[in-house]
C-alpha cells in the first residue's frame, strides 16, 4: 500500500542545484507523485567550517516499507557520487527520510520521524513551505508551529539562478 513520505535533501559540493535536481529525478525509481519545495541556501549545521548548503524538502508516494526505502536512498546517494565523510561534513548529496505517513519507528538503522527534524531550520523551512499543516506524529505540532519555535534567519530562498 502506498504511503506518503517526506524527504530532506541537502548538498554543498559541486553543482549544488544540479545535485538536487538529479536526486529528485532519481527518486522516481521508487517514488511517484513527487513534489518538491523551493530551494534554500543554508549555513552548515554541526560542523560549520564548510561551504553553504542548498536544501530542499520533497513529498512523494512510495510502496516501499521504511527500511527498504532507507536502503534505496542510501544506494541512490552513492550512485549520485556521495563519498564517505565525517559526521555533518561536506557532501555531494544527502537524503534523509523525515516522515513516513504517521508512523513512529525506531530501529538501529532508522528513526522516524527524523530525530532532529524539530531542531533544524534548514529542514523545517522547506518542509513547512510544502506542508505547513502536516502534524509531527510525536510532538503533535504541525510543521508551521515547529518552525515558529526556531531561528530561521540563516535560511535564504534561492533565486532561480543560484550562485555555484
Amino acid at each position: 500500500m502506498a504511503e506518503t513520505v517526506y524527504f530532506s535533501l541537502g548538498t554543498n559540493l559541486g553543482n549544488r542545484l544540479a545535485n538536487l535536481t538529479e536526486a529528485i529525478k532519481s527518486l522516481s525509481a521508487f517514488c511517484r507523485d513527487i513534489f518538491s519545495s523551493p530551494v534554500y541556501e543554508t549555513p552548515p549545521w554541526g560542523f560549520i567550517d564548510q561551504p553553504l548548503f542548498l536544501n530542499q524538502a520533497v513529498r512523494a508516494e512510495t510502496d516501499l516499507e521504511p527500511l527498504p526505502l532507507l536502503t534505496a536512498i542510501k544506494s541512490l546517494e552513492v550512485d549520485l557520487g556521495r563519498q564517505p565523510n565525517f559526521l555533518y561534513g561536506p557532501r555531494l548529496i544527502d537524503i534523509d527520510i523525515l516522515l513516513y505517513g504517521s508512523r513512529v519507528l525506531q530501529t538501529g538503522a532508522l528513526t522516524i520521524p527524523h530525530p532532529m527534524l524539530a531542531q533544524r531550520a534548514f529542514v523545517l523551512v522547506p518542509l513547512a513551505e510544502i506542508a505547513p499543516g502536516l502534524v509531527h506524529p510525536v510532538t503533535g505540532k504541525n510543521m508551521a508551529a515547529l518552525l515558529a519555535e526556531l531561528d530561521a534567519s540563516g535560511v535564504k530562498l534561492v533565486p532561480n539562478e543560484p550562485t555555484q
